[in-house]
C-alpha cells in the first residue's frame, strides 16, 4: 500500500515538475495546453521581453545606460512572482528552465550595465539572452487546453 502510494505521489510530481501539460504538435514542436487566461499571461510576459529587448537596444545604442538597467530590471526575477502555481505544474521543465534563466539573465545584464556602463559587453549578454528566446520558440508553442 505503502509502495503505491509513493508511485502516485512520484507521477504526479513527475507531471508537475517534469512533464508538463504537453503533447508533440504537428510542427515539430511541443504544444503546451493551456486555458485563455494562462496563454494570456505567457503571452503578456514574451511581450514584456521582447519590449525590455527594444529598450535595451535603444539604451545601448544610445549610451543610455540607466534606460538599459530600467528594462533589464523590470524583466528579471522579480516578474516571476506573479506566475501561479497551477501555471507553472502545466509548463515542461524544459520551458521552466528557459524562463528562469531568461529572467537571471536579465537581472545580471542590468547589474553589470549599472556597474560596468560598458554598451558592448552589455550587448554581448543581450545576444546571449536572446538564444533562450530563439530556443523557446523553436521547441514550444502555446495552445488552447481542448474541453
Amino acid at each position: 500500500m505503502l509502495l503505491l502510494l509513493f508511485l502516485i505521489i512520484m507521477g504526479g510530481a513527475y507531471k508537475f515538475i517534469i512533464q508538463g501539460s504537453v503533447t508533440e504538435s504537428t510542427d515539430g514542436r511541443m504544444a503546451i495546453h493551456l486555458t485563455p487566461a494562462e496563454r494570456d499571461l505567457v503571452l503578456t510576459e514574451m511581450r514584456a521581453f521582447l519590449e525590455s529587448i527594444q529598450k535595451i537596444t535603444q539604451g545601448i545604442a544610445d549610451n543610455d545606460m540607466k534606460l538599459v538597467v530600467e528594462y533589464a530590471k523590470k524583466v528579471g526575477a522579480a516578474a516571476q512572482g506573479e506566475v501561479p502555481g497551477s501555471l507553472i505544474g502545466k509548463l515542461p521543465i524544459a520551458f521552466k528552465r528557459l524562463g528562469f534563466d531568461t529572467h537571471t539573465k536579465f537581472d545580471q545584464l542590468a547589474m553589470d550595465a549599472e556597474s560596468l556602463g560598458d554598451g558592448a559587453y552589455a550587448l554581448k549578454q543581450l545576444t546571449e539572452l536572446m538564444q533562450n528566446c530563439v530556443a523557446c520558440h523553436a521547441g514550444h508553442r502555446l495552445e488552447l487546453e481542448q474541453k
